[in-house]
C-alpha cells in the first residue's frame, strides 16, 4: 500500500496535482476540480491536527469496524459520502486551492509520522500515523482518478 509519508509516492501525488487544470471535469460527484482541491486540503488539516471536526452518530456506531476501508488496498467507492464539514459547495479558485493542497502534502510529508495528529479522524476514530498515511494517500488518489489524474 502506497504510503504519503514516503517521499516517491508523495511526488507521484504532487505531480498529478500539477496535470489537473481548471478544465479537468469528475467522472463522479458533485464537486468542481477546485472544489474538490479545496476538500483534500481540509482533510490535511484533519491529519495535521489543525482542524478537530467531532464525530458523527455514525461514526462512533460503525467508524472502528469500516476503519481498514480508509487504509486498505482496495479503492475507495465512487460517490462515498464525506464528513459534512468538508463537503466544499462554494466556488473556489483552482490555482489557489492547487497550491495550498501541495503545500500541505509537502508539510505533511516533511514533518514525518511522528507529527501526526492523535485527535481520532471524524468517522474512523483513532488512526495511527501509519493508518494516517496511507489513508491519505488513498484519499487524494481517489479524488485525483475522479478527476482523471
Amino acid at each position: 500500500m502506497k504510503d504519503i509519508f514516503n517521499q516517491l509516492h508523495a511526488e507521484e501525488i504532487l505531480n498529478r496535482i500539477d496535470k489537473l487544470s481548471l478544465h479537468s471535469k469528475p467522472q463522479w460527484g458533485k464537486m468542481d476540480v477546485a472544489q474538490m482541491l479545496a476538500h483534500c486540503s481540509s482533510f490535511q488539516d484533519i491529519a495535521m491536527g489543525n482542524a478537530f471536526p467531532s464525530r458523527g452518530w455514525l461514526g462512533i456506531l460503525i467508524g472502528r469496524s469500516a476503519k481498514p476501508i480508509f487504509y486498505n488496498d482496495k479503492p475507495l467507492p465512487q460517490n462515498m459520502s464525506t464528513i459534512p464539514t468538508m463537503l466544499i459547495v462554494e466556488e473556489k479558485e483552482f490555482e489557489t486551492e492547487k497550491e495550498k493542497l501541495k503545500q500541505k502534502i509537502l508539510t505533511f510529508q516533511n514533518n514525518g509520522p511522528e507529527m501526526c495528529t492523535t485527535h481520532p479522524h471524524p468517522f474512523f476514530g483513532k488512526l495511527t500515523s501509519e493508518q494516517w498515511g496511507k489513508g491519505i494517500y488513498k484519499h487524494l488518489d481517489h479524488h485525483l482518478k475522479q478527476f482523471g489524474g
